[in-house]
């Protein structure tokens, strides 16, 4: 019941959405000042009372001083009239154009959205504050501190190690399984591989890899002469004598041995220039041939579909994502030490590079205008929607509370000034007379 009456009470324009009022520090500082301001002006309204009523049928001087006292307090009752009927009913009495700002309060925030809008948020506007601002030039000159830069890799470390530790591997498993594995999926394998084989060969990029595979496999040849004869005797027929297998098959690792050496020191080998031919054709194959690219489409559909895929994908990520942690985490570990020496860099380029800084600030200019363009009307829109949720009596105190203290100096003026115009009317009368 109390709610429905207060809801009752609400004057036409209120919305029934009403946010609370959360009185600040400086709402306080406001409310004090305001309620001086008030007393004020009474007390001067009170004032001219008394001295009108002391004053009254009086004449030679005191005549003036009536005169003056009856001005000041019609002008007074009239500015505090038009002062009150800004946020109520002047006396509690529904008197047509009063309580205007709860009445009239959705209109007012749209058009408080409105000039926000187009005195604020304007392109030329910003794009003139970004240009004094030189954020770019701020920046430099901050991070060219060690200090500063250290605190930003510090803060940057923490955060990307948090959030490193937040993945878990449900979520590493959700984005391979429901994006990327579907998406490789519809995705031709075939021709990017014969793209990526292609540039390699053309780069030489396979050599280095050949010369790894040659080097390591010449040292486990070398170092496993005992499994090498044994998987040879094994594939031998079973009708020749153990000694011959034993003999044929030492001979043929010495010679893999020989052979494995003299490709990895001969950078212009028959077998490398094969393998070469054999990689160019592969990426052709690749490219070209329709049954390359269904074999190769296959082979990507049973990985695909393999379990192991997945847990190793989810074992790598968890394997890289220690490493980061622990590297991260180290203050004096590679990964910050190489951010910290990268930030100063940057620093000391942006300082002496007057292009690259008034790069940058367009930039952020342009980021700054396209924020606005696209979410500006949101941003602005927040004033209507706030004050659209005040209870109409709500955003009258408000609003008063920020501007009745300035309010207030009408009334004053007003008695004064009602005073003087009082005495010069008197005066004019009397001469006149």
């Amino acid at each position: 019941m109390a709610s429905g009456a207060r809801s009752a009470r609400r004057s036409p324009g209120q919305s029934q959405e009403a946010g609370p009022a959360v009185d600040t520090a400086g709402d306080a500082v406001r409310r004090r000042a305001l309620r001086r301001m008030r007393t004020l002006a009474t007390g001067l309204l009170g004032a001219a009372a008394v001295v009108y009523l002391l004053t009254l049928d009086r004449g030679g001087v005191w005549g003036f001083v009536n005169a003056g006292a009856e001005a000041s307090m019609v002008g007074a009752i009239a500015d505090w009239f038009a002062v009150t009927a800004l946020f109520r009913h002047p006396l509690g009495l529904p008197i047509p154009h009063t309580a205007l700002i709860p009445r009239r309060k959705d209109d007012l925030g749209r058009g408080l959205e409105e000039f926000v809008g187009e005195n604020f948020l304007h392109e030329s506007i910003i794009r003139e504050r970004i240009s004094d601002a030189a954020p770019s030039l701020r920046v430099a000159t901050w991070l060219s501190d060690p200090v500063n830069a250290r605190k930003v890799v510090d803060e940057v470390s923490v955060v990307a190690a948090t959030g490193l530790r937040r993945v878990r591997d449900d979520h590493v498993q959700a984005l391979l399984s429901e994006a990327i594995f579907p998406r490789l999926r519809e995705e031709p394998l075939a021709p990017i591989l014969g793209d990526l084989i292609a540039d390699a060969v053309e780069d030489d990029l396979q050599r280095g890899l050949v010369d790894l595979a040659l080097v390591e496999l010449h040292e486990w040849l070398m170092e496993n002469p005992e499994t090498v004869t044994d998987v040879l005797e094994e594939r031998a027929p079973w009708w020749t004598p153990p000694a011959l297998n034993h003999g044929v098959a030492n001979r043929i690792h010495v010679e893999m041995i020989k052979w494995v050496g003299d490709i990895r020191d001969d950078p212009q080998h028959r077998a490398r220039h094969a393998f070469d031919s054999w990689l160019a054709q592969l990426s052709t194959s690749l490219r070209e041939d329709p049954q390359t690219q269904e074999r190769a489409e296959r082979l990507k559909e049973r990985m695909l579909d393999h379990p192991q895929v997945l847990e190793s994908a989810i074992s790598v990520w968890n394997a890289l994502r220690r490493v980061l942690t622990g590297s991260l985490q180290d203050p004096a570990g590679a990964i910050r030490e190489r951010m910290h020496t990268e930030l100063l860099g940057f620093a000391r380029m942006l300082l002496s590079d007057a292009e690259l800084r008034m790069r940058i600030d367009r930039l952020a200019s342009d980021a700054a205008v396209f924020i606005v363009d696209r979410y500006g009307s949101e941003a602005t829109a927040i004033i209507t929607h706030t004050i659209e949720r005040w209870d109409g009596r709500e955003a009258s105190e408000r609003i008063e509370l920020h501007v009745g203290r300035d309010l207030q100096f009408i009334r004053i003026n007003g008695t004064i000034v009602g005073g003087l115009v009082g005495v010069l009317i008197h005066t004019v009368t009397v001469l006149v007379t």
